[in-house]
């Protein structure tokens, strides 16, 4: 029993992983907030998302709203706070097009059709949420 303890251990040790800085990269910056809104595609403030790389912000959702946007037939959601920064007014994600940029002096970039940064790699990426559609209507969880 002592032997698969201290393999065990040895195993967990071993398996963590550190990034180039020496510090452990967690990407624990926003609030594990749950999600469970319903829209519909009919209702004219989403209807831009039955183009593909239209996306729509909608408030009061997540950490700072979330952005909701067509990939070419399926839909992705992603939080509206840089998940690079801890959550402050400049944290906010201001979308222009597939890009949304942070407000803070870094100005950190990503695309909302892949969630990644542009322009520079960045430890964490965009805070994705679940979506699921059903005729009409996207239902968006995590």
């Amino acid at each position: 029993m002592k032997k698969l303890l201290f393999v065990l251990s040895l195993l967990l040790l071993t398996t963590c992983k550190k990034d180039d800085d020496g510090n452990i990269n967690n990407c624990n910056f926003l609030f594990n907030v749950g999600i469970n809104r319903t829209i519909s595609l009919n209702l004219p403030q989403y209807s831009q998302l039955q183009f593909t790389s239209n996306s729509v912000y909608i408030a009061n959702e997540g950490n700072a709203g979330i952005y909701v946007v067509n990939v070419g037939g399926n839909f992705r959601a992603f939080d509206a706070a840089d998940p690079n920064h801890t959550p402050d007014t400049c944290s906010f994600l201001t979308a222009n097009g597939t890009i949304v940029t942070c407000g803070c002096q870094d100005e950190n970039q990503y695309n909302l059709l892949t969630g990644l940064s542009e322009g520079g790699q960045l430890p964490c990426t965009l805070q994705e949420y679940r979506v699921t559609a059903n005729g009409s209507e996207l239902t968006i969880t995590n």
